[in-house]
């Protein structure tokens, strides 16, 4: 006789609760000596413990004519879903999110989590239409999964769907403009020519256009609303998010509280790992150890942009009073972040924060030195750390 099988409801959490749980958990222990295997083990009291308040949410229900399976068989085992089960990267460009695609892409494989990603990568701003399709294609993703994608923050539960936790990484901001001015033009260290079929129909004149002309000159590239990049990834779909603003400045925050586990700073990309490793282990555990393996550094090296060149300090101080808002909103996650450190443990490397941005083109981090190694491909590479 036929039989049918009802769909399972999705576990679902504010973030807050899970922030309380595990603060609580830590108690008086210090955080920077919890290991891994610790963490693990909170996202397994949590999952116990929804279960325990919805008994019965993940039975899988199955019909026999007027019976039903439960009544002839009792319930079958429940699937224990780790907590959270969905979580989005809503990653911005260019702050390190081609690296940590890159690690996700391992451990996915190695932990078998739903790693869904996106092939539109110039699409930040949708219509109505739009969010409600990919917020559909996004919930009926196989759980537990980690979805990325170039995207505006989307609110899920707007269009009835449960909001999944957020997490994402941002940086210095003039640092992030002048990255992505030179990669639009030059590329990265994996091919000459992969910057010509990025932009293409990018003229002569503009490709090599000088950074100092297109800022003091006040070019639309180099002005608002271009420059306002960061805040929008934060604020959301609403039209006022793409004008700068106190609004937009505002209500980032206000998402910045509600709907991220953690928004992590670049300049201190170990630490966002750590942190990301503690939280979500399910999704990060051993992340660190892979980033620092020497062999994924090499292939880590490959995404770096190339030709960047430093602006004059006029040229900087001009930049920085176009996008002070997006400075504010920079320092202000930037003092988020370094207070969740030190709930943890962890130590920052500056205690007080500038009151002024030091502008300056840091010295590339170790992952950002072009390596070369013609011999090895970047397959290559990315398949032996696939099989450790």
């Amino acid at each position: 006789m036929p039989w049918t099988a009802a769909c399972q409801a999705p576990l679902f959490s504010t973030m807050m609760t899970y922030i309380e749980l595990f603060l609580r958990r830590a108690g008086q222990e210090e955080a920077a000596d919890w290991s891994p295997d610790q963490a693990n083990q909170l996202s397994e009291v949590k999952t116990e413990s929804l279960n325990d308040e919805s008994p019965g949410r993940f039975q899988e229900c199955r019909t026999f004519g007027n019976s039903t399976y439960l009544d002839d068989h009792g319930p079958p085992p429940s699937k224990v879903l780790p907590f959270p089960s969905q979580v989005v990267y809503n990653r911005v460009g260019k702050c390190g999110s081609r690296t940590v695609v890159l690690l996700l892409r391992i451990l996915s494989e190695k932990h078998g989590f739903n790693l869904v990603t996106s092939d539109i990568h110039n699409k930040t701003r949708l219509t109505k239409n739009e969010q409600m399709e990919l917020i559909k294609n996004i919930s009926t993703a196989e759980q537990p999964y980690l979805f990325t994608r170039h995207v505006h923050f989307l609110n899920f539960s707007r269009f009835g769907g449960d909001q999944p936790v957020y997490i994402n990484i941002i940086r210095d901001p003039v640092n992030r403009f002048l990255s992505n001015y030179f990669f639009r033009r030059f590329g990265d260290w994996r091919g000459e020519q992969n910057h010509m079929i990025r932009t293409p129909s990018m003229r002569q004149e503009e490709r090599y256009l000088d950074i100092n002309e297109c800022i003091l000159e006040n070019y639309p590239e180099c002005s608002n609303p271009r420059l306002f990049y960061i805040i929008p990834y934060f604020c959301g779909q609403h039209p006022r998010c793409r004008e700068p603003g106190e609004w937009a400045l505002e209500r980032a925050k206000l998402n910045v509280n509600e709907n991220f586990l953690l928004v992590g700073i670049l300049e201190e990309l170990e630490d966002v790992l750590l942190l990301l490793e503690r939280f979500l282990p399910h999704y990060f555990k051993g992340v660190l150890s892979i980033y620092k393996d020497p062999e994924h550094r090499k292939l880590g090296n490959m995404t770096v942009t190339v030709k960047k060149t430093v602006p004059s300090p006029e040229a900087v101080q001009i930049l920085y009073q176009r996008m002070r808002y997006e400075y504010e909103f920079y320092h202000y996650v930037k003092e988020q972040f370094h207070l969740l450190k030190r709930k943890f443990g962890l130590k920052s490397r500056v205690s007080h924060p500038p009151l002024r941005p030091q502008f300056f083109i840091p010295t590339p981090l170790e992952t950002e030195e072009p390596i070369d190694d013609e011999e090895q491909d970047d397959a290559k590479w990315l398949e032996d750390i696939y099989k450790r």
